[in-house]
């Protein structure tokens, strides 16, 4: 069969199925703490007393629990919106082989090597105008970018990050 005359499989498609459930679920895992500290009260760092079902009730109908799980869910639909493509177009885009096609994996695949409790520091640094490339860039071209003072600044700081970090495993 030649390449022009092989029939279309869609199936593949659900390949993208896991990374999908992936972030979904790491963007669950905060809520549990919310959960732990709900049913307990701190009372010493060493000592902890179940409270009872009453606080998490409580904190399950707090008004600002709703609205920081309906923008943890905003965020984490942006932040697929943006990978999934990404990490589809940049696997079409890739050479099949050769030398070529080593290197454009290797490149890819550096920011999964860099330990998830690093990222954050690793950006910190990079986004800081006062020592930091990206920050001391958009400094220089006139933008005001103050990620520790501008809570959209933030947010798209905290945006690309995550995007840079994880479109590699789509």
């Amino acid at each position: 069969m030649t390449l022009d005359t092989r029939p279309v499989n869609q199936r593949a498609w659900l390949l993208v199925l896991p990374v999908i459930v992936c972030v979904a679920f790491s963007a669950i895992v905060p809520l549990m703490t919310v959960v732990n500290y709900s049913v307990q009260d701190i009372i010493s760092p060493d000592r902890r007393v179940f409270v009872g079902t009453e606080w998490f009730a409580a904190v399950m109908r707090d008004e600002e629990l709703h609205a920081a799980l309906w923008n943890q869910l905003r965020f984490s639909a942006a932040v697929l919106a943006v990978e999934i493509p990404l990490g589809i177009a940049l696997a079409l885009a890739m050479p099949a082989t050769g030398w070529k096609a080593s290197a454009t994996l290797v490149i890819i695949a550096l920011s999964l090597l860099i330990p998830w409790n690093v990222v954050g520091t690793i950006w910190q640094i990079f986004g800081r105008p006062d020592i930091g490339l990206m920050g001391r860039f958009l400094q220089w071209a006139g933008l005001d970018y103050n990620y520790t003072g501008d809570a959209t600044d933030a947010w798209l700081t905290v945006l690309l990050m995550d995007v840079w970090h994880w479109t590699p495993l789509v």
